[in-house]
Protein backbone atom coordinates (compact mmCIF):
# COMPACT_ATOMS: atom_id res chain seq x y z
CA UNK A 1 0.00 0.00 0.00
CA UNK A 2 1.48 3.35 -1.06
CA UNK A 3 2.01 5.83 1.75
CA UNK A 4 1.65 9.55 0.98
CA UNK A 5 3.61 11.83 3.28
CA UNK A 6 4.16 15.55 3.84
CA UNK A 7 6.83 17.59 2.06
CA UNK A 8 8.88 19.74 4.44
CA UNK A 9 12.39 21.14 4.06
CA UNK A 10 12.72 19.92 0.50
CA UNK A 11 11.95 16.25 1.06
CA UNK A 12 9.26 13.78 2.09
CA UNK A 13 8.37 14.00 5.78
CA UNK A 14 6.43 11.11 7.27
CA UNK A 15 5.41 12.97 10.39
CA UNK A 16 6.67 10.32 12.78
CA UNK A 17 5.81 6.97 11.17
CA UNK A 18 7.59 3.84 12.27
CA UNK A 19 9.52 3.86 9.00
CA UNK A 20 11.55 6.93 9.90
CA UNK A 21 12.84 8.52 13.06
CA UNK A 22 10.09 10.85 14.30
CA UNK A 23 10.90 14.56 14.52
CA UNK A 24 11.31 15.97 18.01
CA UNK A 25 7.99 15.93 19.82
CA UNK A 26 6.14 14.06 17.08
CA UNK A 27 4.21 10.89 17.78
CA UNK A 28 3.02 8.21 15.36
CA UNK A 29 1.28 9.69 12.32
CA UNK A 30 -2.49 9.30 11.97
CA UNK A 31 -3.47 7.99 8.53
CA UNK A 32 -6.61 7.91 6.40
CA UNK A 33 -7.36 5.97 3.21
CA UNK A 34 -7.16 7.54 -0.24
CA UNK A 35 -9.84 5.94 -2.41
CA UNK A 36 -10.11 5.43 -6.17
CA UNK A 37 -13.62 6.80 -6.90
CA UNK A 38 -14.00 4.61 -9.99
CA UNK A 39 -13.62 1.38 -8.03
CA UNK A 40 -14.50 2.45 -4.49
CA UNK A 41 -11.34 0.75 -3.25
CA UNK A 42 -8.42 2.15 -1.26
CA UNK A 43 -5.33 2.91 -3.33
CA UNK A 44 -3.05 4.57 -0.72
CA UNK A 45 -2.83 5.75 2.85
CA UNK A 46 -2.24 9.38 3.73
CA UNK A 47 -0.22 10.60 6.70
CA UNK A 48 -2.29 13.30 8.43
CA UNK A 49 -0.59 16.26 10.01
CA UNK A 50 -1.36 18.30 13.11
CA UNK A 51 -0.34 21.62 14.63
CA UNK A 52 3.19 20.34 15.21
CA UNK A 53 3.50 19.39 11.55
CA UNK A 54 2.40 22.86 10.51
CA UNK A 55 4.91 24.40 12.91
CA UNK A 56 7.75 22.31 11.47
CA UNK A 57 6.81 23.43 7.97
CA UNK A 58 6.63 27.08 9.04
CA UNK A 59 10.01 26.90 10.75
CA UNK A 60 11.63 25.43 7.64
CA UNK A 61 9.83 27.97 5.46
CA UNK A 62 10.86 30.91 7.66
CA UNK A 63 14.51 29.98 7.47
CA UNK A 64 14.36 29.44 3.69
CA UNK A 65 12.41 32.61 2.98
CA UNK A 66 15.05 34.89 4.44
CA UNK A 67 17.41 34.10 1.59
CA UNK A 68 14.75 33.49 -1.06
CA UNK A 69 13.11 36.88 -0.40
CA UNK A 70 16.46 38.58 -1.05
CA UNK A 71 17.19 36.57 -4.20
CA UNK A 72 17.21 38.37 -7.53
CA UNK A 73 14.28 38.39 -9.92
CA UNK A 74 16.58 36.65 -12.38
CA UNK A 75 17.06 33.77 -9.94
CA UNK A 76 13.33 33.42 -9.25
CA UNK A 77 12.43 33.63 -12.93
CA UNK A 78 14.96 30.92 -13.81
CA UNK A 79 13.29 28.54 -11.34
CA UNK A 80 9.87 29.30 -12.80
CA UNK A 81 11.04 28.71 -16.37
CA UNK A 82 12.45 25.33 -15.34
CA UNK A 83 9.22 24.48 -13.47
CA UNK A 84 7.20 25.39 -16.57
CA UNK A 85 9.19 22.98 -18.72
CA UNK A 86 8.95 20.21 -16.13
CA UNK A 87 5.16 20.65 -16.00
CA UNK A 88 5.10 20.20 -19.77
CA UNK A 89 7.36 17.15 -19.64
CA UNK A 90 5.42 15.50 -16.80
CA UNK A 91 1.88 16.41 -17.87
CA UNK A 92 0.85 12.83 -18.66
CA UNK A 93 2.23 11.47 -15.39
CA UNK A 94 0.57 14.19 -13.32
CA UNK A 95 -2.72 13.82 -15.21
CA UNK A 96 -2.89 10.10 -14.46
CA UNK A 97 -2.21 10.74 -10.77
CA UNK A 98 -5.09 13.24 -10.73
CA UNK A 99 -7.44 10.88 -12.59
CA UNK A 100 -6.71 7.98 -10.23
CA UNK A 101 -7.57 9.98 -7.11
CA UNK A 102 -10.16 12.49 -8.34
CA UNK A 103 -11.89 10.38 -10.98
CA UNK A 104 -11.92 12.93 -13.80
CA UNK A 105 -10.77 11.77 -17.21
CA UNK A 106 -7.08 11.93 -18.06
CA UNK A 107 -7.92 14.37 -20.87
CA UNK A 108 -9.75 16.63 -18.42
CA UNK A 109 -6.80 16.45 -16.03
CA UNK A 110 -4.46 17.45 -18.84
CA UNK A 111 -6.63 20.50 -19.44
CA UNK A 112 -6.48 21.34 -15.74
CA UNK A 113 -2.69 21.20 -15.75
CA UNK A 114 -2.49 23.43 -18.82
CA UNK A 115 -4.72 26.06 -17.20
CA UNK A 116 -2.63 25.92 -14.04
CA UNK A 117 0.54 26.24 -16.08
CA UNK A 118 -0.74 29.58 -17.41
CA UNK A 119 0.03 31.05 -13.98
CA UNK A 120 3.61 29.81 -14.27
CA UNK A 121 3.74 31.44 -17.72
CA UNK A 122 2.61 34.69 -16.08
CA UNK A 123 5.21 34.62 -13.30
CA UNK A 124 8.00 33.90 -15.77
CA UNK A 125 7.52 37.63 -16.39
CA UNK A 126 7.46 38.55 -12.70
CA UNK A 127 10.11 41.23 -13.28
CA UNK A 128 7.56 43.19 -15.31
CA UNK A 129 4.53 42.25 -13.18
CA UNK A 130 6.14 43.47 -9.95
CA UNK A 131 7.56 46.80 -11.13
CA UNK A 132 7.29 49.74 -8.76
CA UNK A 133 6.73 53.44 -9.45
CA UNK A 134 8.93 56.52 -9.23
CA UNK A 135 8.03 60.20 -8.97
CA UNK A 136 10.85 62.71 -9.39
CA UNK A 137 10.73 66.17 -7.77
CA UNK A 138 7.60 65.55 -5.71
CA UNK A 139 8.98 68.61 -3.95
CA UNK A 140 12.20 70.51 -4.64
CA UNK A 141 15.01 67.99 -4.35
CA UNK A 142 12.62 65.32 -3.06
CA UNK A 143 11.83 62.08 -4.93
CA UNK A 144 9.25 59.43 -4.04
CA UNK A 145 9.34 55.80 -5.11
CA UNK A 146 7.28 52.77 -4.16
CA UNK A 147 7.83 49.06 -4.52
CA UNK A 148 6.37 45.80 -3.28
CA UNK A 149 7.97 43.30 -0.93
CA UNK A 150 7.06 39.71 -0.01
CA UNK A 151 4.99 39.03 3.09
CA UNK A 152 7.19 36.18 4.35
CA UNK A 153 5.65 32.74 4.93
CA UNK A 154 2.22 32.34 3.37
CA UNK A 155 -0.19 29.43 2.88
CA UNK A 156 -2.85 28.00 0.62
CA UNK A 157 -5.77 25.71 1.49
CA UNK A 158 -7.15 24.10 -1.66
CA UNK A 159 -10.13 21.90 -2.67
CA UNK A 160 -10.36 18.45 -4.24
CA UNK A 161 -11.90 19.45 -7.56
CA UNK A 162 -8.71 20.87 -9.11
CA UNK A 163 -5.79 19.29 -7.23
CA UNK A 164 -3.22 20.80 -9.61
CA UNK A 165 -4.79 23.93 -11.10
CA UNK A 166 -6.07 25.73 -8.00
CA UNK A 167 -2.78 25.35 -6.07
CA UNK A 168 -0.98 26.51 -9.23
CA UNK A 169 -3.08 29.66 -9.11
CA UNK A 170 -1.52 30.38 -5.72
CA UNK A 171 2.01 29.16 -5.09
CA UNK A 172 3.82 30.25 -8.29
CA UNK A 173 2.77 33.89 -7.74
CA UNK A 174 3.56 33.74 -4.02
CA UNK A 175 6.95 32.13 -4.56
CA UNK A 176 7.93 34.29 -7.55
CA UNK A 177 7.27 37.40 -5.45
CA UNK A 178 9.70 36.15 -2.79
CA UNK A 179 7.53 34.32 -0.26
CA UNK A 180 7.80 30.79 1.10
CA UNK A 181 4.59 28.78 0.65
CA UNK A 182 2.89 26.10 2.77
CA UNK A 183 0.18 24.15 0.91
CA UNK A 184 -2.64 22.20 2.55
CA UNK A 185 -4.26 20.25 -0.32
CA UNK A 186 -7.44 18.24 -0.11
CA UNK A 187 -6.98 14.94 1.69
CA UNK A 188 -9.16 13.29 -0.97
CA UNK A 189 -6.63 13.66 -3.80
CA UNK A 190 -3.29 14.66 -2.23
CA UNK A 191 -0.73 13.10 -4.60
CA UNK A 192 -0.74 15.84 -7.26
CA UNK A 193 0.74 18.29 -4.76
CA UNK A 194 3.55 15.85 -3.94
CA UNK A 195 4.37 15.51 -7.64
CA UNK A 196 4.52 19.31 -7.97
CA UNK A 197 6.73 19.54 -4.85
CA UNK A 198 9.23 17.23 -6.49
CA UNK A 199 9.07 19.27 -9.71
CA UNK A 200 9.98 22.36 -7.69
CA UNK A 201 12.95 20.45 -6.26
CA UNK A 202 14.06 19.47 -9.75
CA UNK A 203 13.60 23.08 -10.90
CA UNK A 204 16.13 24.22 -8.30
CA UNK A 205 13.83 25.85 -5.75
CA UNK A 206 15.69 26.04 -2.41
CA UNK A 207 14.60 23.55 0.25
CA UNK A 208 11.87 24.87 2.50
CA UNK A 209 10.44 27.48 0.13
CA UNK A 210 7.60 25.11 -0.85
CA UNK A 211 6.01 22.75 1.69
CA UNK A 212 3.01 20.41 1.65
CA UNK A 213 1.17 19.51 4.86
CA UNK A 214 -1.73 17.06 4.65
CA UNK A 215 -4.56 17.08 7.11
CA UNK A 216 -8.11 18.03 8.00
CA UNK A 217 -9.71 20.68 10.19
CA UNK A 218 -6.89 20.55 12.75
CA UNK A 219 -4.29 21.50 10.15
CA UNK A 220 -6.53 24.22 8.66
CA UNK A 221 -6.99 25.80 12.08
CA UNK A 222 -3.27 25.54 12.83
CA UNK A 223 -2.50 27.39 9.59
CA UNK A 224 -5.05 30.09 10.35
CA UNK A 225 -3.76 30.54 13.91
CA UNK A 226 0.00 30.24 13.37
CA UNK A 227 1.73 33.59 14.03
CA UNK A 228 4.45 32.77 11.51
CA UNK A 229 2.03 32.72 8.55
CA UNK A 230 1.26 36.15 7.12
CA UNK A 231 -1.42 35.39 4.53
CA UNK A 232 -3.77 32.58 3.51
CA UNK A 233 -5.57 31.88 0.26
CA UNK A 234 -8.52 29.47 0.40
CA UNK A 235 -10.90 27.88 -2.11
CA UNK A 236 -13.90 25.85 -0.94
CA UNK A 237 -17.55 26.07 0.05
CA UNK A 238 -19.11 29.37 1.11
CA UNK A 239 -19.70 28.49 4.79
CA UNK A 240 -16.10 27.34 5.22
CA UNK A 241 -14.76 30.29 3.23
CA UNK A 242 -16.57 32.71 5.52
CA UNK A 243 -15.20 30.93 8.60
CA UNK A 244 -11.66 30.84 7.22
CA UNK A 245 -11.72 34.53 6.41
CA UNK A 246 -13.03 35.51 9.83
CA UNK A 247 -10.60 33.33 11.77
CA UNK A 248 -7.60 34.30 9.67
CA UNK A 249 -8.33 38.03 9.89
CA UNK A 250 -8.85 37.72 13.65
CA UNK A 251 -5.33 36.27 13.82
CA UNK A 252 -3.95 39.28 11.95
CA UNK A 253 -3.54 37.62 8.56
CA UNK A 254 -4.33 38.78 5.06
CA UNK A 255 -6.98 36.38 3.71
CA UNK A 256 -8.64 35.75 0.38
CA UNK A 257 -11.34 33.08 0.63
CA UNK A 258 -13.11 31.98 -2.53
CA UNK A 259 -16.45 30.36 -1.76
CA UNK A 260 -19.16 28.48 -3.60
CA UNK A 261 -20.95 29.20 -6.84
CA UNK A 262 -24.20 28.50 -8.63
CA UNK A 263 -23.38 29.82 -12.07
CA UNK A 264 -26.23 30.63 -14.46
CA UNK A 265 -26.22 30.52 -18.25
CA UNK A 266 -29.00 32.62 -19.80
CA UNK A 267 -30.19 31.58 -23.28
CA UNK A 268 -32.18 34.14 -25.29
CA UNK A 269 -34.46 33.22 -28.21
CA UNK A 270 -32.08 34.80 -30.75
CA UNK A 271 -29.15 32.59 -29.66
CA UNK A 272 -27.77 29.73 -31.76
CA UNK A 273 -29.56 27.03 -29.75
CA UNK A 274 -27.41 24.13 -30.88
CA UNK A 275 -24.22 26.04 -30.04
CA UNK A 276 -25.57 27.21 -26.69
CA UNK A 277 -26.70 23.71 -25.73
CA UNK A 278 -23.33 22.18 -26.62
CA UNK A 279 -21.47 24.80 -24.58
CA UNK A 280 -23.79 24.52 -21.59
CA UNK A 281 -23.69 20.70 -21.62
CA UNK A 282 -19.90 20.82 -21.57
CA UNK A 283 -20.00 23.24 -18.66
CA UNK A 284 -22.56 21.18 -16.75
CA UNK A 285 -21.17 17.66 -17.22
CA UNK A 286 -17.43 18.21 -17.65
CA UNK A 287 -15.47 16.82 -14.70
CA UNK A 288 -18.79 15.35 -13.47
CA UNK A 289 -19.97 18.88 -12.62
CA UNK A 290 -17.35 19.19 -9.87
CA UNK A 291 -16.03 22.56 -11.01
CA UNK A 292 -16.36 25.82 -9.13
CA UNK A 293 -17.16 27.35 -12.51
CA UNK A 294 -19.53 24.59 -13.64
CA UNK A 295 -22.85 25.56 -15.20
CA UNK A 296 -25.56 23.91 -13.07
CA UNK A 297 -28.38 26.30 -14.10
CA UNK A 298 -29.65 27.10 -17.59
CA UNK A 299 -32.13 29.99 -17.73
CA UNK A 300 -34.25 29.54 -20.84
CA UNK A 301 -35.97 32.74 -21.98
CA UNK A 302 -39.32 32.55 -23.78
CA UNK A 303 -39.38 30.47 -26.95
CA UNK A 304 -35.76 29.30 -26.41
CA UNK A 305 -36.91 26.80 -23.78
CA UNK A 306 -38.34 23.86 -25.73
CA UNK A 307 -35.61 23.57 -28.40
CA UNK A 308 -32.90 24.11 -25.76
CA UNK A 309 -34.22 21.32 -23.52
CA UNK A 310 -34.55 18.98 -26.48
CA UNK A 311 -30.96 19.56 -27.56
CA UNK A 312 -29.63 19.31 -24.00
CA UNK A 313 -31.39 15.95 -23.61
CA UNK A 314 -29.75 14.63 -26.76
CA UNK A 315 -26.29 15.75 -25.67
CA UNK A 316 -26.63 14.47 -22.09
CA UNK A 317 -27.77 11.05 -23.28
CA UNK A 318 -24.70 10.73 -25.50
CA UNK A 319 -22.08 11.35 -22.79
CA UNK A 320 -19.86 8.29 -22.23
CA UNK A 321 -19.40 7.64 -18.50
CA UNK A 322 -16.75 5.41 -16.97
CA UNK A 323 -13.36 5.31 -15.23
CA UNK A 324 -11.28 8.34 -16.09
CA UNK A 325 -8.32 6.41 -17.47
CA UNK A 326 -10.38 4.46 -20.03
CA UNK A 327 -10.02 5.73 -23.63
CA UNK A 328 -13.19 7.30 -25.00
CA UNK A 329 -14.69 8.07 -21.59
CA UNK A 330 -16.02 11.64 -21.38
CA UNK A 331 -17.09 11.79 -17.72
CA UNK A 332 -15.83 9.99 -14.65
CA UNK A 333 -17.27 9.33 -11.17
CA UNK A 334 -17.88 11.72 -8.31
CA UNK A 335 -15.16 12.06 -5.71
CA UNK A 336 -16.80 10.11 -2.84
CA UNK A 337 -19.75 7.88 -2.08
CA UNK A 338 -21.21 10.66 0.10
CA UNK A 339 -21.00 13.10 -2.80
CA UNK A 340 -22.84 10.68 -5.06
CA UNK A 341 -25.56 10.07 -2.48
CA UNK A 342 -26.07 13.81 -1.94
CA UNK A 343 -26.47 14.47 -5.67
CA UNK A 344 -29.00 11.65 -5.98
CA UNK A 345 -30.92 13.05 -3.01
CA UNK A 346 -31.07 16.57 -4.50
CA UNK A 347 -32.37 15.22 -7.82
CA UNK A 348 -34.97 13.06 -6.09
CA UNK A 349 -36.22 15.98 -4.00
CA UNK A 350 -36.56 18.15 -7.10
CA UNK A 351 -38.53 15.49 -8.96
CA UNK A 352 -40.80 15.00 -5.96
CA UNK A 353 -41.29 18.78 -5.91
CA UNK A 354 -42.46 18.98 -9.51
CA UNK A 355 -39.33 19.18 -11.67
CA UNK A 356 -39.49 17.19 -14.94
CA UNK A 357 -36.86 14.51 -15.43
CA UNK A 358 -35.61 14.88 -19.00
CA UNK A 359 -32.49 12.72 -18.55
CA UNK A 360 -32.05 10.76 -15.32
CA UNK A 361 -28.56 9.60 -14.31
CA UNK A 362 -29.39 8.37 -10.82
CA UNK A 363 -29.46 4.67 -11.62
CA UNK A 364 -26.28 4.52 -13.71
CA UNK A 365 -24.10 1.44 -13.19
CA UNK A 366 -20.79 1.09 -15.05
CA UNK A 367 -20.04 -2.52 -15.91
CA UNK A 368 -16.97 -3.76 -14.05
CA UNK A 369 -17.07 -0.73 -11.73
CA UNK A 370 -20.24 -1.44 -9.81
CA UNK A 371 -18.77 -0.05 -6.59
CA UNK A 372 -17.71 3.24 -8.19
CA UNK A 373 -19.30 6.57 -7.32
CA UNK A 374 -21.05 7.19 -10.61
CA UNK A 375 -24.02 9.41 -11.46
CA UNK A 376 -24.94 9.91 -15.08
CA UNK A 377 -25.64 13.30 -16.72
CA UNK A 378 -29.01 14.54 -15.51
CA UNK A 379 -31.26 17.23 -17.02
CA UNK A 380 -34.17 18.60 -15.00
CA UNK A 381 -36.72 20.90 -16.64
CA UNK A 382 -39.13 23.36 -15.00
CA UNK A 383 -36.98 23.72 -11.90
CA UNK A 384 -38.10 26.53 -9.59
CA UNK A 385 -35.96 28.72 -7.28
CA UNK A 386 -37.29 27.25 -4.00
CA UNK A 387 -35.92 23.79 -4.88
CA UNK A 388 -32.66 22.74 -3.20
CA UNK A 389 -31.26 21.59 -6.54
CA UNK A 390 -31.45 25.24 -7.60
CA UNK A 391 -30.53 26.97 -4.34
CA UNK A 392 -27.51 24.86 -3.40
CA UNK A 393 -24.24 24.20 -5.17
CA UNK A 394 -24.91 20.66 -6.42
CA UNK A 395 -21.32 19.83 -7.45
CA UNK A 396 -22.48 16.97 -9.64
CA UNK A 397 -23.50 16.32 -13.27
CA UNK A 398 -26.95 17.89 -12.91
CA UNK A 399 -28.32 20.68 -15.10
CA UNK A 400 -31.40 22.52 -13.82
CA UNK A 401 -33.42 24.35 -16.49
CA UNK A 402 -35.42 27.31 -15.22
CA UNK A 403 -37.94 28.94 -17.61
CA UNK A 404 -38.60 32.69 -17.61
CA UNK A 405 -40.48 34.96 -20.01
CA UNK A 406 -38.16 37.93 -20.57
CA UNK A 407 -34.55 39.05 -20.49
CA UNK A 408 -35.35 41.23 -17.47
CA UNK A 409 -36.78 38.20 -15.66
CA UNK A 410 -33.57 36.28 -16.38
CA UNK A 411 -31.34 39.11 -15.17
CA UNK A 412 -33.37 39.48 -11.97
CA UNK A 413 -33.15 35.73 -11.34
CA UNK A 414 -29.36 35.68 -11.70
CA UNK A 415 -28.91 38.76 -9.51
CA UNK A 416 -31.14 37.31 -6.78
CA UNK A 417 -28.68 34.45 -6.24
CA UNK A 418 -26.50 34.82 -3.13
CA UNK A 419 -23.57 33.59 -5.23
CA UNK A 420 -21.75 35.71 -7.78
CA UNK A 421 -18.86 33.71 -9.15
CA UNK A 422 -19.73 33.59 -12.83
CA UNK A 423 -22.61 34.12 -15.24
CA UNK A 424 -23.05 33.72 -18.99
CA UNK A 425 -25.47 34.88 -21.67
CA UNK A 426 -26.05 33.30 -25.07
CA UNK A 427 -27.41 35.77 -27.59
CA UNK A 428 -26.89 37.36 -31.00
CA UNK A 429 -27.92 40.75 -29.63
CA UNK A 430 -25.16 43.21 -28.82
CA UNK A 431 -27.63 45.27 -26.83
CA UNK A 432 -28.62 42.40 -24.55
CA UNK A 433 -25.01 41.23 -24.25
CA UNK A 434 -23.85 44.70 -23.20
CA UNK A 435 -26.68 45.11 -20.71
CA UNK A 436 -25.94 41.70 -19.23
CA UNK A 437 -22.22 42.33 -18.81
CA UNK A 438 -22.86 45.69 -17.14
CA UNK A 439 -25.85 44.79 -14.98
CA UNK A 440 -25.25 41.20 -13.87
CA UNK A 441 -23.90 40.85 -10.33
CA UNK A 442 -21.05 38.42 -10.88
CA UNK A 443 -17.29 38.72 -10.89
CA UNK A 444 -16.72 36.83 -14.14
CA UNK A 445 -19.02 37.09 -17.15
CA UNK A 446 -19.18 35.17 -20.41
CA UNK A 447 -20.86 36.22 -23.66
CA UNK A 448 -21.50 33.04 -25.63
CA UNK A 449 -18.87 31.48 -23.35
CA UNK A 450 -20.25 29.10 -20.67
CA UNK A 451 -17.29 29.03 -18.25
CA UNK A 452 -15.75 32.52 -18.21
CA UNK A 453 -12.55 31.64 -16.34
CA UNK A 454 -10.01 34.38 -17.18
CA UNK A 455 -6.56 33.59 -18.45
CA UNK A 456 -3.83 33.79 -15.82
CA UNK A 457 -2.59 37.27 -16.73
CA UNK A 458 -6.05 38.48 -15.70
CA UNK A 459 -7.51 37.57 -12.29
CA UNK A 460 -10.11 35.07 -10.99
CA UNK A 461 -12.76 35.90 -8.41
CA UNK A 462 -16.45 36.35 -7.75
CA UNK A 463 -18.83 38.69 -5.97
CA UNK A 464 -21.24 38.37 -3.07
CA UNK A 465 -20.89 35.08 -1.16
CA UNK A 466 -18.44 33.70 -3.71
CA UNK A 467 -15.52 35.73 -2.37
CA UNK A 468 -14.52 36.93 1.09
CA UNK A 469 -11.62 39.37 0.95
CA UNK A 470 -10.43 42.23 -1.20
CA UNK A 471 -8.26 40.51 -3.79
CA UNK A 472 -9.02 38.09 -6.60
CA UNK A 473 -6.71 35.18 -7.37
CA UNK A 474 -3.66 34.94 -9.68
CA UNK A 475 -2.61 37.53 -12.24
CA UNK A 476 -1.97 41.14 -11.20
CA UNK A 477 -4.38 40.79 -8.25
CA UNK A 478 -2.35 37.82 -7.05
CA UNK A 479 0.85 39.86 -7.10
CA UNK A 480 -0.83 42.50 -4.96
CA UNK A 481 -2.22 39.92 -2.53
CA UNK A 482 1.09 38.15 -1.90
CA UNK A 483 3.08 41.39 -1.46
CA UNK A 484 2.82 44.66 0.44
CA UNK A 485 3.70 48.13 -0.74
CA UNK A 486 6.46 50.28 0.66
CA UNK A 487 6.78 54.01 -0.17
CA UNK A 488 10.16 55.75 0.19
CA UNK A 489 10.65 59.52 0.23
CA UNK A 490 14.25 60.54 -0.56
CA UNK A 491 16.21 63.79 -0.32
CA UNK A 492 19.97 64.17 -0.86
CA UNK A 493 21.12 67.60 0.41
CA UNK A 494 24.04 69.07 -1.51
CA UNK A 495 27.43 68.52 0.19
CA UNK A 496 30.25 71.15 0.20
CA UNK A 497 33.76 70.64 1.49
CA UNK A 498 35.73 73.26 3.43
CA UNK A 499 37.91 73.84 0.40
CA UNK A 500 34.96 74.07 -2.01
CA UNK A 501 35.61 70.63 -3.50
CA UNK A 502 32.02 69.43 -2.86
CA UNK A 503 33.04 66.99 -0.16
CA UNK A 504 32.62 67.41 3.56
CA UNK A 505 30.24 69.97 5.04
CA UNK A 506 26.49 70.15 4.48
CA UNK A 507 25.10 73.05 2.45
CA UNK A 508 22.62 75.52 3.94
CA UNK A 509 19.06 74.22 4.02
CA UNK A 510 17.19 75.14 0.84
CA UNK A 511 13.95 77.06 1.17
CA UNK A 512 11.55 74.51 -0.35
CA UNK A 513 11.90 71.29 1.63
CA UNK A 514 8.22 70.67 2.35
CA UNK A 515 5.50 69.43 0.07
CA UNK A 516 3.31 72.04 -1.63
CA UNK A 517 0.51 71.74 0.92
CA UNK A 518 2.68 71.91 4.02
CA UNK A 519 4.45 69.31 6.15
CA UNK A 520 3.07 65.75 6.09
Amino acid sequence: MERITHWIGGCADDGGSAAVEPPDGAGPARTIPVVDPATGRQRAELAMGDAQTVDRAVQAATQAQRAWGRSSLVTRTAVMFRLRQLLIDETETLARVISAEHGKTVEDAVGEIRRGRETVDFVCGIAAASKGEFTAEASTGVDVHQFRQPLGVVAGITPFNFPAMVPLWMHPVAIATGNAFVLKPSERDPSASMVVADLYRRAGLPDGVFSVVHGDKEVVEAILDHPGIAAVSFVGSTPVARSVQQRGVAAGKRVQALGGANNHAVVLPDADIAFAAAQIASGAFGSAGERCMAVPVAVAVGTAADPLVEELARLASAVVVGPGDRPGVEMGPLITRASRDRVVELVSQAVDGGAHTVVDGRGLVVEGYEDGFFVGPTVLDRVTPPMRVYREEVFGPVLAVVRVETFEDALDLVNASPFGNGAAVFTASGEHARRFTHEVQAGMVGVNVPIPVPVAYSSFGGWKQSLFGDHHAHGPEGVRFWTRQKVVTTRWPQQHGAGGDGVGATSPVVADLTFPHGPA
